[in-house]
């Protein structure tokens, strides 16, 4: 009756092998995806942000860096496992000041994931229509080749790949 129709019916449950490994499915390529780096942050204020991680929160804080080729002061807040990234404008021409114009309180700009290999991952990215901000990379904060791609191409999230 019913409880032989249920018992036949019952779903199979799968289970993954120990021996599976996840990256059996991911394509091989020429570069690898690292560590998330940093999260930046937009701020209108950067001695108020600054202060609210180091004194109210307890974070290590660097000092204000002027980045003139990236039109942005940068400050970082140490969290053990990744890093914040404050961004404050350097100039009227910065790209922080046209974020911050359109978010007067600030907020997230974008995320910094390291690559093992730059140019490789530059060539693969345009081949699969992912748009770079830049034709080459630039020396970025933490002195280090680094592009940005598209928004547009990566779910409205500006990414940042930096040589690890």
């Amino acid at each position: 009756g019913l409880l032989t129709r249920l018992q036949t019916s019952a779903p199979t449950v799968r289970t993954l092998s120990p021996s599976k490994c996840f990256s059996q499915n991911i394509p091989s390529r020429l570069w690898k995806l690292g560590r998330l780096n940093h999260v930046a942050i937009a701020v209108p204020d950067l001695e108020k942000a600054q202060a609210l991680y180091k004194d109210v929160l307890g974070a290590q804080v660097s000092e204000t860096v002027a980045l003139p080729e990236h039109g942005v002061y940068t400050v970082f807040v140490e969290l053990g496992n990744t890093k914040l990234e404050l961004l404050h404008p350097l100039g009227e021409k910065s790209p922080i000041a046209s974020f911050l114009q359109k978010n007067k309180t600030g907020g997230m700009h974008h995320i910094c994931i390291e690559v093992d290999d730059i140019k490789a991952a530059m060539t693969e990215l345009k081949k699969k229509k992912i748009r770079i901000l830049s034709e080459e990379p630039k020396i970025g904060a933490h002195g280090k080749p680094v592009i940005f791609l598209h928004p547009k191409d990566c779910h409205g999230v500006l990414v940042e790949l930096e040589q690890a």
